[in-house]
């Protein structure tokens, strides 16, 4: 099963601290505290993930909160999947992540926004990039 990586729940943590920040620095707010608490035992536990169903009521649904505010696809409307490609040149995903995406879970699709991240190879991160060094070279 796809888990929650320790970046999302930092990523929300910072989404939370910046949203509701905490009074005197004395104090977290709910949603922070609880997504803190979860990102605490990951570290303790040295685990990289963890499971959508372990998280307390106030994690999961602070950890949705954050979710809904970062792009829903990577799309870049370059989709090379309807040219026969099995991954897209301009977001990286698979045709069957291009596919099936309305019908997965936030969890399944932050997973693939990793991936396809980390690996750095699509249109969407490094089309820019050499645009931007083209024009130096000038």
């Amino acid at each position: 099963m796809t888990g929650i990586h320790i970046t999302d729940i930092e990523a929300a943590i910072n989404f939370w601290r910046t949203r509701s920040p905490s009074v005197e620095g004395a104090t977290l707010a709910p949603p922070t505290r609880a997504l803190a608490e979860v990102y605490a035992v990951m570290a303790v536990e040295r685990r990289h993930e963890v499971d959508e169903a372990a998280l307390p009521e106030a994690a999961w649904q602070a950890w949705l909160s954050w979710y809904r505010s970062t792009p829903d696809t990577p799309c870049i409307a370059i989709c090379s999947t309807s040219q026969g490609d099995e991954i897209c040149k301009g977001c990286g995903r698979t045709f069957a992540e291009v596919q099936y995406w309305t019908e997965m879970q936030p969890v399944q699709k932050r997973a693939i926004w990793r991936r396809i991240t980390q690996e750095g190879t699509s249109w969407r991160f490094n089309k820019y990039a050499e645009r931007a060094a083209e024009k130096k070279a000038f």
